[in-house]
Formats: structure tokens, C-alpha cells, sequence
């Protein structure tokens, strides 16, 4: 009888995981997440800004003093959680900013990452768009700061270099205000396209 008892008391925890397990797979599904990714220095902060507005909040990652920032972007219906992420140059991780981003990739999967650039170092940053077309996420490359790369002579075909690469490329000089319509547009899309 013993025996049966603790049967029973065992199948009704595994119920209680599943059921846990579902109610945060509804919960993931309720707000999808979008992860701005790229160097430091790029201008994540000012388009994270411009997503989220007022619905901000700011912690340390579980385990470490690297801060992460979180808010919320509204359209419609629907709103998004937009994760800002420490600069990172690869997925392979040296520091331990690094390591943030790339466990919070892993660990949290969203389901769009903005990869935003400095255009004027597109040769030295491309090797991160890649890898992260490699590691299965869907993303957007934003080409920003083009205000100073065409002051610099450098002209970028983005047409040539979305196909190149199989996704959306836009451009954008988001301190001075351009591009960002563009990329709620294509943010809107691409999480539908996502459904």
C-alpha cells in the first residue's frame, strides 16, 4: 500500500510540472521577445530607447554585476519584451559581457534579434550577423550610423547584401532620428511572420 501511495504522490508532482510547464510555455507565448544584439558602441541603447519609451527596467543578469535592460514595445494589440543586450563581438564569449549575451541568446531564445552596426565597420562586424544566421535566430541586420559612413565615401548596397545574406538589411542613423520607422516596420513583420 506503501508503495502504491508514493506512486501516486509522484505522478501528481509530474502533473504539477507539466502544468507549470505549460502555463509558462502560454506565458512565453503571450509576449514574444526581441533581443537588440551587436559591438558596444553601435547605437543599441538609442533604438532600444526609441522601442520602449517610459517601459524600462534595468537589473544585474542572475550570477553577475552585467546589467541587461529590459522594456516593452506596443503595436497594436500585441506587445513585445526588447532585451538590450552588453556588447558583444562574437558568439564565441571573452569577457563577461560576452558570456551574458550569448547565455541569455541560448537560455531565452527571442524570437527576432536586431543586429545593429556601426556601418562605417561593417567588414570587422558582418562575422557576428553570420553567426547568428548560423545559430538559427531570425534577424534583421541594421546598418546605423550611415550618416557618418557616407560622409566617409562608404556606399553599402543593402538590396546586394540582404540577398547575400537571406535577411531584411536596413539603414538607419538612429541618434539623428532616421531609419527607426523602418525598423518597427520590419520588427512588426517579421514577428508576424514569426506566428
Amino acid at each position: 500500500m506503501e508503495c502504491c501511495n508514493q506512486k501516486v504522490s509522484m505522478i501528481s508532482r509530474i502533473r504539477n510540472l507539466t502544468n507549470r510547464k505549460d502555463a509558462h510555455k502560454v506565458e512565453q507565448n503571450a509576449q514574444k521577445k526581441i533581443a537588440l544584439i551587436g559591438n558596444p558602441n553601435v547605437g543599441k541603447s538609442v533604438i532600444f530607447n526609441s522601442l520602449t519609451g517610459a517601459y524600462v527596467t534595468v537589473s544585474n543578469y542572475p550570477g553577475t554585476t552585467v546589467e541587461v535592460s529590459r522594456g516593452r514595445y506596443t503595436y497594436g494589440n500585441s506587445k513585445l519584451e526588447v532585451i538590450d543586450t552588453p556588447g558583444m563581438y562574437s558568439m564565441i564569449p571573452i569577457t563577461e559581457e560576452e558570456r551574458v549575451t550569448r547565455n541569455l541568446l541560448i537560455n531565452e531564445r527571442p524570437d527576432l534579434v536586431l543586429h545593429i552596426i556601426d556601418a562605417k565597420n561593417i567588414n570587422r562586424m558582418l562575422p557576428l550577423t553570420l553567426q547568428l544566421i548560423e545559430a538559427g535566430f531570425q534577424v534583421v541586420l541594421v546598418l546605423n550610423i550611415m550618416d557618418e559612413a557616407k560622409a566617409l565615401g562608404i556606399e553599402i548596397n543593402c538590396r546586394e547584401l540582404q540577398k547575400i545574406l537571406g535577411i531584411p538589411v536596413l539603414e538607419a542613423s538612429a541618434a539623428l532620428n532616421k531609419g527607426l520607422n523602418e525598423i518597427r516596420k520590419t520588427i512588426e513583420e517579421q514577428i508576424k511572420d514569426a506566428a
